[in-house]
């Protein structure tokens, strides 16, 4: 369940936090910090804390930017360490990783009869199995696992809910359908398939699914002297506490180091004003509908799935892009870090295209161990005033569901009434495809379809640490308390072409 602290979340925040206070120290000798991390984390000598160092380690690893190593050949926590040691580091594919050995092979669909069966006279389960795999045994129902076609019929008429259908939680949350087990059992990953939407991450019970980190390198980049300018996606708003409010962000923000803090939302703004321009020119007249292409996953999903509505992505760059090109306009040595609530969004930053925009991609929770590890105490750092106050409410609605395509529609409605713009939105990738079903089947014509990979959207990604409900009425006051409403009454959003034909 998502917005629930666990072990698993208690291991992922305190390698966070270690691997910060490893890049924030001078006095260190990395390889051998490392192979201490895991005994601080996981003290005793409990049966299991063997096995659960190792996770810890190759998590370590992978929080570095490190790759898996192979478990077959001797080595250290430290392997390639020296690699990593640098202001400069994308991330090296896969950027979303399973740790075989921390799988518990769980099955990819099962149907089972649980001790709860009562044995009814009604047998409901027999009667409405389509295979009739079910027989009563010793007044017990009993499925014949090599003919059960796992529909789930059965778990649904039983009055008693004896029966259960077991999945494989990180593949259930895949909407990619890209997870299947190996010779093993164990999860694999077909990354043809994966968008690096992350939820996969927060859904394995067993902490086996690890995405890599730039936190080390982010640090190490402030220590040599650049200026690392912080852009801090809408989704920010409550992430670090109920009495965290933005400017307190800001302020953490910048003792962690940060030269600056620039909100998204601005970019988020840039993305409005290009898209509404997309629409009035295209649809009709080139396209029968277009999406929107904020979020990563969605676009890539959509181009992956759907190769013939490619042309329909809009072509305009994300708010991510369009903060980072904004900034560097103005401190072109500068070394730019997007913070956010999204994995793919690493991976949207690996590409070349886009390298030479955003240096670094952090999640929320990373940035807590950050905190973390400084020891700051959020919700008593002192304010100054100071706030973004930049972004309007267009740009600070694109963390939730339907706020892009609502921030479109509101700026068209406002410069051109005459003009009906209809919207769908979907999140998570599985709905997102029916969407793109519904829109193949030209029942979306002349629409704006918006597209999220994550439930709630933006505030729903992997790197978010509050439950999705929360976080969604968080956003939506924090936007509609801006007195700026529609994303042309940015000050910046006249330099949205200088900014996007750099």
């Amino acid at each position: 369940m998502r917005g629930v602290y666990n072990s698993v979340t208690d291991m992922r925040r305190k390698i966070f936090s270690a691997i910060a206070d490893m890049a924030y120290r001078d006095d260190v000798n990395y390889e051998q910090r490392m192979e201490q991390i895991p005994y601080e984390i996981l003290p005793g000598n409990n049966e299991n804390v063997f096995l659960e160092r190792a996770i810890c380690g190759e998590r370590l690893r992978l929080g570095m930017g490190l790759p898996l190593r192979d478990v077959s050949e001797a080595g250290t926590i430290s392997d390639g360490i020296d690699k990593t040691i640098q202001p400069e580091k994308y991330y090296d594919a896969p950027l979303i990783n399973i740790i075989k050995f921390a799988c518990n092979a769980c099955p990819e669909k099962k149907v089972v009869v649980t001790d709860n069966c009562q044995g009814c006279f009604s047998h409901q389960c027999t009667e409405v199995c389509p295979k009739k795999c079910i027989k009563i045994v010793n007044g017990r129902s009993l499925i014949n696992q090599d003919e059960c076609i796992k529909c789930g019929r059965c778990a649904e008429a039983c009055p008693y809910h004896a029966i259960i259908k077991m999945e494989r939680p990180c593949a259930v949350s895949c909407g990619m359908n890209a997870i299947s087990s190996d010779e093993n059992g164990r999860a694999q990953i077909n990354y043809d398939k994966c968008v690096s939407c992350g939820q996969c991450l927060v859904n394995c019970p067993f902490g086996a699914i690890v995405d890599k980190g730039q936190i080390f390198q982010t640090i190490y980049a402030m220590k040599q002297g650049y200026d690392v300018i912080a852009c801090v996606a809408p989704a920010f708003v409550g992430q670090f506490g109920p009495k965290v409010t933005p400017d307190k962000v800001t302020n953490a923000l910048k003792e962690l180091g940060f030269a600056d803090v620039v909100e998204v939302a601005i970019g988020a703004d840039m993305c409005t004003i290009d898209e509404a321009e997309d629409f009035l020119k295209k649809v009709p007249n080139e396209l029968d509908f277009m999406a929107t292409s904020c979020c990563p996953a969605w676009s890539v999903m959509a181009k992956k799935e759907f190769p013939q509505f490619e042309k329909n992505i809009s072509m305009a760059l994300t708010p991510m892009v369009l903060t980072a090109r904004w900034v560097k306009k103005q401190h072109p040595d500068a070394k730019v870090v997007f913070i956010g609530p999204c994995a793919a969004k690493k991976l949207e930053a690996s590409r070349r295209s886009i390298r030479s925009d955003v240096d670094f991609v952090l999640t929320f929770e990373e940035v807590m161990g950050m905190f973390q590890a400084k020891g700051i105490e959020l919700d008593q750092i002192t304010t100054d005033d100071t706030n973004f106050n930049e972004g309007t409410k267009a740009g600070r609605q694109f963390a939730i569901t339907g706020g892009v395509a609502n921030s479109v529609k509101e700026l068209i409605n406002k410069n051109h009434p005459e003009v009906e713009v209809k919207i769908q939105a979907a999140e998570g990738l599985k709905n997102c495809k029916t969407m793109l079903m519904m829109a193949k089947a030209g029942r979306l014509n002349g629409y704006l379809l918006e597209g999220m990979g994550c439930p709630g959207g933006c505030v729903g990604g992997a790197g978010t640490l509050q439950p999705i409900p929360k976080s969604s009425a968080l956003v939506k006051k924090y936007a509609n308390d801006d007195t700026m409403k529609t994303a042309d009454e940015s000050k910046y959003g006249d330099e949205v072409h200088e900014i996007v034909n750099n």
